[in-house]
C-alpha cells in the first residue's frame, strides 16, 4: 500500500512540475510582450540630458608601493658585539687580557657592521627616492592625462552648445548609445547636424518581426506529455510589431528634443530601417521602415504617456512602411549620408589644390548650363529659361515617368548666406501658376526652418549645396566646390532677419546614388 501511495504522490509532483514549468513559459511570454508595449513608456521616464561632467575621467592615483625601501635599516649597539665582562674567578686567571683582546675584536666588528648598514642605509634612502620619484612622475602622467581628457570634455561642451556639426553628432551618438533599449534591440544609431536649419537627422535601427514572440501561449499536455504551443495569429503578431516600430520612432523623437540641453534643435527628421537578409534573394538589405520630420515646438504639444503610437505618428505626418513585416520601404525624407557634414569637412582642405570649378566664380550662363546638364543627366527633359535677377537659373523640366511625372520647375540660386522663406514661396507661386506637379529650389548655401516648415505637404522640394555638389558628382562626373567671395553680396529681397547667416564652404563626395530624376531634399 506504501509503494502504490508513493508512486501517485511522484505522479502528482510530477504532474504539477509539468503545469508549473507551462506556466514559467507563459510568465516569460507576457512579460516580453508586456515589455514590447511599453517601450515608448520606458522610454519617457529615461534621462536622455548628457551629463558632461561624468564623461570625464576621475583621478585614479594608484597607491605608493616602497617595495620595502621605507623601512629603515636597524641601528647597530655596541654592546649586542661585546662579550661578557670576565667574573671573578676569570680575571684571576688572566681572564681580563683575554676579555680585553676579544673586546677589541668585537668593537672591530662593530665598526665594519655600521659601516655596512651605513651603506645600506644611503642605498635604501637612494632606492626610496627613486621609487617617490618615479611614482612622482607616474602620477604627474596620470593627473596630465586627466586634465586633458577633461579639457577635451569642456572643449565638447563647448562645441555642442554652439552647435558645431560634428560635436552636435558625437553628443547624440552619446545619447543613444545609453539608451536603456530591452535586451535583444539593436543599439545602431547615428546622427548628423545640419545648422543652416536647426535640423537634426537621426538614423536608427529598428528590431526585425522576430522580436515578437511567434507564440501566443504554452500548454502541458498531459495524454503526450509534452509541452504544446499555440502560435500568435500572424496578424495580431504584425500588429505588434508595427505598434513597437511607432513606439521606437517616438521615443527616439522623444530622447532627441530631450536631450536639447543646449537649444538648438528646431526639428529632427528620423529615419528607421532594419538590418536584415531578402529571403527572396538572400542578401543584405536594410530598407527603411519610417521616416518623418517633426519640428520641436509641434512635438512638444503630444502627451507621449497616453497616446496611441500609430496614431500618433499618423498625426505628425511620418510616412510608414504599409507592411513592416513584410519590409515594404519608404524613402527617406532625407538621405542621412547627403547631410553629414563630416564628409565635407574632410575634403575641404584640398579645395586649394585640386582644378575643381568653384561654383560661386562661375559666370551665368555656365552655371546655367551644369544646372539643366545635372537635370537633364538625372532623366528629366529640361528647358533653360530666362536667367533670373541672383544670376541663378529658372528651368523646366518634365518627369516623363507615368503616373507620378509631370512639369517640374526648377530654381537655382547662388547664394552665400541661408535662404529665406520668401524665395520658397515664390517658387510655390510659380508652380501654381504654371500648373507644375513639382518644385525645387536647389541652392549653394542652405536654409532655415520658415523654409522647411512652408514647404510641408506641398510638392516642394529644397536642395542645399552640399546636396547639389552629391548631385553634380554623382551624376555629371563634375566635382565642384562652393566658395563664396569675401565681397559676394545676396539678393537681399531672398534673406529673412530671423534666419541664421551662414558663410558657405563644402566639397562633395558621392556615398549613396541618388534615386532616379528625383532630388533628395535636404528637410
Amino acid at each position: 500500500m506504501d509503494r502504490i501511495a508513493d508512486e501517485k504522490d511522484r505522479k502528482r509532483r510530477y504532474l504539477e512540475q509539468r503545469i508549473e514549468e507551462a506556466d514559467e513559459q507563459n510568465n516569460q511570454l507576457l512579460e516580453t510582450i508586456t515589455i514590447l508595449s511599453s517601450v515608448l513608456t520606458a522610454g519617457l521616464d529615461q534621462r536622455w540630458v548628457v551629463n558632461f561632467d561624468s564623461l570625464k575621467k576621475p583621478v585614479a592615483l594608484p597607491p605608493f608601493d616602497p617595495k620595502g625601501a621605507s623601512v629603515p635599516a636597524k641601528e647597530l649597539k655596541l654592546d649586542d658585539f661585546l662579550p661578557p665582562p670576565p667574573r671573578f674567578v676569570s680575571r684571576l686567571f688572566n681572564g681580563q687580557k683575554r676579555y680585553e683582546a676579544e673586546a677589541a675584536q668585537a668593537r672591530q666588528a662593530y665598526e665594519q657592521a655600521n659601516q655596512k648598514r651605513d651603506a645600506d642605509e644611503a642605498a635604501r634612502q637612494q632606492r626610496l627616492a627613486q621609487l617617490e620619484t618615479e611614482y612622482a612622475t607616474t602620477c604627474a602622467l596620470i593627473e596630465g592625462q586627466a586634465r586633458k581628457h577633461s579639457d577635451e570634455i569642456e572643449q565638447f561642451r563647448s562645441e555642442y552648445q554652439q552647435g558645431e556639426p560634428q560635436a552636435v553628432s558625437s553628443y547624440y551618438s552619446n545619447v543613444f548609445d545609453h539608451d536603456l533599449l530591452p535586451s535583444g534591440f539593436p543599439t545602431a544609431a547615428k546622427a548628423a547636424y545640419i545648422r543652416e536649419s536647426r535640423q537634426l537627422v537621426i538614423e536608427r535601427e529598428l528590431p526585425t518581426i522576430e522580436i515578437v514572440p511567434p507564440v501566443s501561449a504554452y500548454r502541458y499536455v498531459r495524454a503526450r506529455d509534452a509541452i504544446e504551443s499555440t502560435s500568435r495569429a500572424v496578424s495580431l503578431r504584425n500588429s505588434l510589431y508595427a505598434s513597437l516600430v511607432s513606439q521606437v520612432a517616438l521615443r527616439t523623437l522623444h530622447g532627441a528634443f530631450a536631450a536639447d540641453s543646449a537649444q538648438i534643435i528646431d526639428s529632427v527628421v528620423l529615419n528607421c530601417f532594419v538590418d536584415t537578409i531578402d529571403a527572396a534573394t538572400g542578401h543584405s538589405i536594410s530598407p527603411y521602415l519610417l521616416t518623418v520630420r517633426v519640428a520641436n515646438q509641434t512635438f512638444g504639444g503630444f502627451d507621449l504617456s497616453r497616446v496611441e503610437p500609430i496614431a500618433c505618428l499618423k498625426a505628425l505626418k511620418a510616412q510608414v512602411s504599409r507592411s513592416p513585416a513584410e519590409l515594404v520601404p519608404v524613402r527617406p525624407l532625407v538621405d542621412f549620408n547627403m547631410v553629414d557634414k563630416r564628409f565635407i569637412e574632410a575634403t575641404d582642405v584640398l579645395s586649394a589644390l585640386d582644378q575643381r570649378p568653384n561654383l560661386m566664380e562661375l559666370t551665368p550662363g555656365e552655371f546655367e548650363n551644369l544646372i539643366t546638364n545635372l537635370f537633364t543627366k538625372m532623366g528629366l527633359e529640361t528647358k533653360l529659361t530666362q536667367a533670373s535677377r541672383d544670376g541663378g537659373v529658372d528651368c523646366v523640366a518634365w518627369d516623363m515617368r507615368p503616373i507620378v511625372g509631370g512639369k517640374v520647375i526648377v530654381q537655382a540660386k547662388r547664394y552665400k548666406n541661408t535662404v529665406g522663406v520668401s524665395a520658397v514661396r515664390d517658387l510655390y507661386g510659380t508652380v501654381m501658376n504654371e500648373g507644375a506637379a513639382k518644385g525645387i529650389l536647389v541652392t549653394t548655401s542652405g536654409y532655415g526652418k520658415s523654409a522647411f516648415d512652408f514647404i510641408e505637404h506641398k510638392p516642394l522640394e529644397l536642395v542645399s549645396g552640399s546636396h547639389l555638389l552629391y548631385l553634380l558628382e554623382e551624376h555629371t562626373g563634375v566635382k565642384a566646390r562652393i566658395e563664396a567671395p569675401e565681397d559676394w553680396v545676396d539678393p537681399q529681397a531672398d534673406l529673412l532677419s530671423d534666419e541664421p547667416r551662414v558663410d558657405v564652404a563644402v566639397g562633395a563626395k558621392a556615398l549613396r546614388p541618388a534615386m532616379p530624376a528625383e532630388v533628395t531634399t535636404s528637410g
